[in-house]
């Protein structure tokens, strides 16, 4: 990525997306904050950004609603051209539990947001970003988790299920852009004191150290 631009982080409020909204800032990008609930997070999350003289919008949206999804690039559009997106929101549904012990409606829920969410924002930032399409070229980030590998046994397989269906569609779509100045990757983060996780035990299946992912050029 260039060191100007908007780069947009989904799930940004809290978490490893604050972090990287602020890095982000110190990096010199405008920043936009998606966020699915809470506005007072996420405004505390664009003041950290303004402190590094960057510019900050926060956008309240579901990332599994395609109507959300466009209304969060159109204004991100209001800040300048976008050079990336990291998709970042994701749920893991129900306490931690055995396959079993899970709701369909909540796996679903968890499907829409952790698949259908990136599906959407990366098709939206390939609209924008890709030369194809008279874009300047940008990247896309997706972030995924070493469940995907280890399975997340008797927690939340569910969700590694899906985070699983987003490294598989990162690897077909760096290889769909790689001529048209779009880059995309994957990131697996291991054990992470978030919210996301703050009533989840500690387990080993989660934070076995995971090999790179490596889709396509980079």
């Amino acid at each position: 990525m260039s060191t100007s631009g908007v780069l947009i982080v989904t799930g940004g409020s809290r978490g490893i997306g604050a972090a990287v909204c602020v890095l982000a800032a110190e990096r010199g990008y405008d920043v936009v904050v998606n966020y699915a609930t809470d506005p007072l997070a996420a405004e505390e999350v664009a003041d950290q950004v303004r402190k590094h003289n960057r510019s900050a919008l926060t956008v309240r949206g579901d990332v599994s609603s395609e109507d959300d999804v466009l209304e969060l690039f159109d204004a991100a559009a209001e800040l300048g051209p976008l050079v990336g997106v990291v998709n970042n929101a994701a749920i893991t549904g129900n306490t931690p539990g055995r396959l079993d012990e899970h709701e369909v409606d909540v796996v679903r829920r968890v499907v829409d947001v952790n698949v259908t969410g990136v599906f959407l924002c990366a098709r939206e930032a390939v609209r924008r970003m890709s030369t194809r399409h008279g874009g300047a070229g940008g990247a896309i980030v997706n972030v995924s988790s070493t469940a995907a590998r280890t399975g997340s046994a008797g927690e939340w397989v569910p969700y590694a299920a899906t985070k699983a269906a987003v490294e598989t569609l990162t690897y077909g779509l760096a290889q769909e852009v790689a001529d048209e100045g779009v880059r995309v990757n994957a990131v697996a983060p291991g054990m992470v004191e978030t919210g996301l996780h703050t009533a989840r035990r500690r387990c080993s299946s989660c934070c076995r150290p995971l090999r790179p992912i490596r889709p396509g050029p980079s």
